[in-house]
């Protein structure tokens, strides 16, 4: 199973891609998208789309997992992000893609065991568990990597659940 882990933003959407074999996962590949102020909204947004779709065709994932939207005091932040967030969801359904959502919690939690986990905590399972030499860099391609991590986890407990 190869999932596709997003860590969405009209920046820099970050992108990871872990794959399950039996009980081992494996890192394929991260990275960001990024964009800069200068581009109108719509160029920001036709790039995410754009390679987002182009991860989708190379990777062939079975499936997306996306960070749901935490929604602190900045709004403007917020609806940049959900804007993004839009796009990711657009183009996995286009892909036929399935999307499964998680908030940051759920994230921490499945990566760390712990709710209240730091970001450099995070970062350290993630290179602990994918077996990397350095922690992922930049930091949003190692948040999208403890999405898809967490979506791995979640599926995996999932799956033994319906068996008990």
């Amino acid at each position: 199973m190869l999932t596709l882990g997003i860590d969405p933003g009209t920046a820099t959407t970050g992108f990871g891609l872990v794959r399950q074999q039996a009980d081992k996962l494996a890192h394929v590949s991260c990275g960001v998208i990024t964009t800069t102020p200068k581009e109108s909204t719509q160029d920001r947004l036709r790039k995410i789309h754009a390679e987002i779709k182009q991860l989708i065709a190379t990777h062939k994932p079975t499936h997306m997992a996306v960070e749901r939207l935490f929604f602190g005091t900045n709004t403007k932040t917020a609806i940049a992000v959900a804007q993004a967030r839009g796009i990711v969801l657009l183009t996995a359904a286009e892909c036929g893609v399935p999307v499964i959502e998680y908030t940051p919690l759920e994230v921490k939690v499945a990566v760390t065991g712990y709710g209240k986990a730091e970001k450099k905590q995070i970062q350290q399972m993630v290179k602990l568990l994918l077996k990397m030499p350095e922690v992922p860099r930049p930091d949003d391609a190692a948040d999208a990597l403890a999405v898809a991590i967490c979506h791995l986890h979640s599926h995996k407990m999932t799956r033994v659940a319906l068996s008990a």
